[in-house]
Order: structure tokens, then C-alpha cells, then sequence
């Protein structure tokens, strides 16, 4: 692996800094996997912040979650900020990935959405909504319908609810499963659809608009996630700890105007 002058001077100043030898292959930039979307505005302000000490990072969006993680796997990238710990521990069951959660970072609220309606209120008897069809991010449209008081869910309901798991259903709503990244097109066919902030974003709504929005309470955060044999990486621990830094947070508030909310 091909190491320039320039990487080697930032890892020997980053290793004088920190007391420790790196490897050679800390001097190759970090490569920083990330959903398609804000999250990556916050990844790019951190990674300035971090060569002002020597550590070059690559931010690197993706359009398909499930890539991430299986870049991240294989060696493709170093770390990954876009999951909450429910998509996190699922994906680790379902595809064998050896992979560990980090530090939390942001709560990325999700939203109900509506081209027809201005309260959830006006849910039509046996309108429809559509939720995501991956089962972490179901569960948590679940559980923020139940908050808005739409739906009721059994007494012990955890973050693998499905719509199996209903309670109460008082204006006999059906639910339509679709990929997260089709929810934004499907609101001219549906009453109203749960779509996480990105794709949202993406798709020019304006989570100000949303009928309801997860608060900084929610249990599904990010988090950082990395392969277990990398979680001790130096200068991914310095990364993250400028992640988590007072610049960090004000750039945040400053530049989403509370629709992303850090958790530190």
C-alpha cells in the first residue's frame, strides 16, 4: 500500500501527539461511511477539524444502507455513522458481520408525512399509512404512531414490534411496508407515511412540516459503528472525540435548526 510524504508526516505528528507507534496503514485517510443525505454535512465539518491535527478523512455517502455495513465489513471503510443500535444489532444477526456500536452521536427525529392532511387528527376510518419495511425502523414508526395516539401497542411491545403486536387500532388503519427510500413517493398514495429524516430530506420535505416528529428522547440515536478489530484505532477515537466536541454540536444546531439533535 502506497504511502505519500504528506500521510506519513500526519501520522508520525499524530503518533508524537498521542505517545504512540501507528501501524503503516494509519497513515491512509479514514474513510467514514455515511447515508446519503445531512448526516454527511456533519462528517465533513468534523473531518475539517480533523486535519487541523493531522488526520485526513474520507466521507463516503451511500444511497443503499445495507451497503454500508458490508463496506464497512470487508475493510472497505473504517467506520460507519448512519444506524441506530436496533438496524445495527439485525444486520449483525442476519449477515454474521463482526461489527461493535460506538459512541452515540445524533437523533435524527423521524417524521409522519402527509400530502393530504394537516393533523393526524383527520385520519380517515380505514385510511392507510405506509412505514418502513426493514424491522427496526417498523418497530420504531410503530412507536411513534402510538405517541401521536393513532395506534396502541401491547404491553411489553419492544423495538421488534410489528403491526402484529397492535393493541388498539381505533380507526382500523391498514399499514403498507415499503422500502425506506420509497416512503417519500408513496405519500400521493397513502394517508400519511413514516419516513426517516434523511430520505425526507432528500425528497425536499421540510421536516418542519412533519405532523409529528421523534424529540432528542428517542431510543433509536446513531451511533458510531467499526469492525471489532479496529474499534482501538487511535485517530478514529480522536475523530469521533471532535465528532462529540462543543463545535461540533453548535455547527449542528446552527445549521439544522433543531431537526437533528445532538445527544451530548
Amino acid at each position: 500500500m502506497k504511502t505519500t510524504r504528506r500521510h506519513l508526516i500526519a501520522a508520525l505528528g499524530l503518533g508524537a501527539t498521542l505517545g504512540l507507534a501507528l501501524p503503516a496503514w494509519a497513515a491512509d485517510p479514514l474513510k467514514i461511511g455515511v447515508s446519503a443525505g445531512p448526516y454527511g454535512d456533519i462528517l465533513r465539518h468534523t473531518a475539517e477539524l480533523a486535519a487541523a491535527q493531522g488526520i485526513e478523512a474520507e466521507i463516503i455517502e451511500f444511497t443503499d444502507w445495507p451497503l454500508i455495513n458490508e463496506a464497512l465489513a470487508h475493510g472497505d471503510l473504517d467506520a460507519n455513522n448512519f444506524q441506530h443500535i436496533p438496524y445495527l444489532q439485525n444486520q449483525i444477526t442476519a449477515r454474521g458481520f463482526d461489527l461493535v456500536p460506538g459512541p452515540a452521536s445524533i437523533v435524527v427525529p423521524t417524521g409522519v408525512y402527509s400530502a393530504r392532511l394537516t393533523s393526524l387528527t383527520d385520519l380517515p376510518e380505514g385510511g392507510t399509512i405506509a412505514i418502513p419495511n426493514d424491522p427496526s425502523n417498523a418497530a420504531r414508526a410503530l412507536f411513534l404512531l402510538e405517541k401521536a395516539g393513532v395506534i396502541r401497542l401491547k404491553e411489553g411491545a419492544g423495538i421488534t414490534a410489528t403491526v402484529l403486536d397492535l393493541a388498539g387500532n381505533p380507526r382500523n388503519l391498514r399499514f403498507v411496508e415499503l422500502d425506506a427510500a420509497q416512503l417519500p413517493t408513496s405519500l400521493p398514495d397513502v394517508d400519511a407515511a413514516v419516513i426517516t429524516l434523511n430520505y425526507a430530506v432528500l425528497a425536499g420535505l421540510d421536516p418542519r412540516t412533519a405532523l409529528i416528529l421523534e424529540d432528542e428522547h428517542s431510543r433509536w440515536h446513531l451511533v458510531w459503528a467499526t469492525r471489532r478489530d479496529n474499534a482501538d484505532d487511535p485517530r478514529l477515537k480522536t475523530f469521533i472525540d471532535l465528532y462529540r466536541s462543543p463545535e461540533v454540536k453548535e455547527f449542528i444546531l446552527t445549521r439544522f435548526d433543531g431537526t437533528i439533535l445532538p445527544t451530548w
